[in-house]
């Protein structure tokens, strides 16, 4: 295996690696050219080949290609059948503490009637901003990764 062959798929190649791991069966060139978007099975064909011999898919006796190998790919993680960016597990940290944040805040203005305090607050609006930035670069990032959809 070259070099070239055990890098990380990324681009078009990583779009038909995840289309075959979240379909979790066998699949041809064609089933992958309309699931992946592209424009001809030939395509299809070329990104499977260049999958096989990096190692990550096997060709079965029917001609299909199955996962051999689902290996981790850089700034993203698998939840089941997947392909989640990072920083979308990281907007959701945030979210939970600006959760238990606005709790802390309700309690105190209408059980106690107290008024947050100053620095509460700044936590607040700087956890909201770290949310909506690892949110919006993470949707920036899954837009990437995700095969384009035209229209028909």
């Amino acid at each position: 295996m070259t070099t070239a062959d055990s890098q990380e798929p990324e681009g078009t190649t990583l779009n038909v690696y995840s289309y075959v791991v979240k379909k979790g069966k066998p699949v041809g060139p064609r089933e992958v050219m309309r699931g992946a978007n592209l424009s001809s099975p030939s395509l299809a064909y070329w990104h499977l080949q260049k999958l096989e011999n990096s190692g990550l898919l096997t060709k079965n006796e029917a001609g299909e290609y199955i996962v051999k190998e689902k290996t981790s790919i850089s700034g993203h993680i698998w939840i089941g059948r997947n392909l989640v960016p990072r920083l979308m597990c990281y907007s959701l940290f945030f979210l939970g503490i600006l959760v238990v944040e606005a709790a802390i805040i309700s309690v105190q203005l209408f059980y106690s009637g107290e008024i947050p305090n100053l620095a509460l607050l700044y936590l607040i609006a700087t956890n909201a901003i770290a949310f909506a930035l690892f949110l919006g670069e993470g949707l920036l990032l899954r837009q990437k990764t995700r095969p384009e959809k035209t229209s028909n």
